[in-house]
């Protein structure tokens, strides 16, 4: 028995798991950022510093990111960064996640952080400036 398919339907079954396909692609990890909650912050032992990680394409909030790798220096200029301890703390708004850290030391600093997100294939990474006001 041969089935005959009507050039339309096959064209529109065709289209729509196109459709669907694409609708379950993975996102591309540039297309996230990361961003400085509040970029200027007290310089002192116990700062809490806070990001967030924007999905640009709709610039909304990601929640529930699994945030790792992340390091804090303060460029120095002709010399090895310094780097000072930090530690991530319970989030208190979704969307936005805070660190522990030292800043003793006024100046510009900078947080470089890894994530995943929910179904998404790749690690998002970049780093956030802080200015640490005495």
């Amino acid at each position: 028995m041969k089935y005959l398919v009507n050039g339309g339907v096959l064209a529109a079954v065709t289209g729509a798991f196109m459709i669907c396909a694409a609708g379950n692609a993975f996102a591309d990890p540039k297309d996230y950022r990361f961003e400085a909650v509040q970029a200027h912050v007290a310089a002192a032992s116990d700062t809490v510093v806070s990001v967030r990680l924007i999905h640009i394409p709709d610039n909304k909030p990601v929640p529930d990111a699994v945030i790792f790798s992340s390091k804090m220096e303060m460029p120095m200029p002709g010399m090895a960064p310094m780097v000072t301890k930090v530690a991530a703390i319970k989030p208190v708004k979704p969307g936005e996640y805070p660190f522990q850290t030292d800043l003793s030391a006024g100046g510009g600093w900078t947080l470089s952080l890894s994530a995943k997100v929910q179904g998404e294939s790749g690690t998002i990474a970049g780093s956030v400036p802080f200015m640490a006001m005495k």
